[in-house]
């Protein structure tokens, strides 16, 4: 398996890390396109091939302290891959580490949160994606990448979730019955994020980022691509903002389907871990 960012500019061991980034190459429940258990080794093997230095932040991120944990592995069911993620996630957390998961299809999220739920009982949750993965149940499975996000908010009531364009009626009808914060796509015209999307969220918080959220034009590889998607600049600016003004104690990146020979999604995700990373920490090393 890669290291994120290559052997030379990641830590063998977890002591020395601020970071841990936890492959979970997951796929039970996709359903239309599909690919996603081959995400996390996709993102580890173009992550060496960034440039080290960000010069937004005027920071070298990899110097914070970065490992890659080994992936997780499990039975390729759902009730077994819940109950395995949650163990392993709580794991790192009783270490005091960032976490950034990598996903894998999305349903990863669910035993995810719960273990950051045990150690942080008022955790926010912030979901950008395409779908509202509201779903009670998809295709027999409770746990599908469809219900999510209907998983955690019966956990969890302190939900917002960014640019969905694409949900069922079923959905839409659950979410205005129990008034669920959403930011629909064409609500956020021209990437302009209202600035009370911060004050749903309390001071520890933890983001779900499915990969289809940004525009399938720089973002292809994904099993749903919808149109209408978020680009680059609009959406580091709401997160920066997001990293200066609450305490994100973990994140998932999700549903990355590389397509053989497409090189930039991949590329593009590592990009943007690395930067989320610099966001925790750069005030920290300067």
């Amino acid at each position: 398996m890669n290291r994120f960012l290559g052997i030379e500019n990641s830590v063998e061991n977890i002591d020395d890390a601020q970071t841990a980034i936890i492959p979970v190459p997951v796929e039970y429940s996709t359903s239309y396109g599909t690919g996603t258990a081959n995400g996390p080794e996709s993102i580890l093997r173009a992550s060496p091939y960034l440039e080290f230095y960000d010069e937004e932040l005027d920071f070298e991120v990899w110097k914070s302290g970065i490992y890659t944990a080994p992936a997780v592995k499990g039975k390729n069911t759902s009730d077994a891959w819940v109950k395995v993620i949650e163990q392993v996630v709580s794991s790192y957390l009783t270490q005091s580490k960032f976490l950034v998961i990598l996903g894998g299809e999305h349903s990863i999220s669910y035993p995810a949160h719960e273990a950051f739920y045990k150690k942080y009982p008022d955790i926010s949750v912030l979901q950008l994606d395409a779908h509202s993965d509201m779903r009670d149940l998809y295709e027999g499975s409770k746990y599908s990448h469809a219900c999510v996000m209907r998983r955690i908010w019966e956990r969890n009531k302190s939900i917002v979730s960014l640019g969905i364009r694409s949900q069922c009626i079923e959905e839409r009808e659950f979410i205005k019955e129990n008034d669920i914060r959403i930011y629909y796509a064409h609500e956020l015209q021209h990437g302009k994020f209202p600035i009370n999307i911060l004050d749903y969220l309390g001071e520890n918080v933890y983001i779900t980022i499915d990969a289809d959220f940004f525009d399938p034009s720089i973002m292809p590889s994904v099993g749903t691509p919808e149109p209408g998607g978020f680009f680059w600049y609009e959406t580091l600016s709401f997160l920066k903002q997001l990293f200066e003004t609450k305490n994100i104690v973990g994140l998932d990146v999700v549903e990355l389907s590389p397509i053989k020979n497409l090189n930039h999604p991949d590329f593009f995700l590592a990009k943007l871990i690395y930067k989320l990373i610099g966001y925790k920490f750069y005030r920290k090393e300067k």
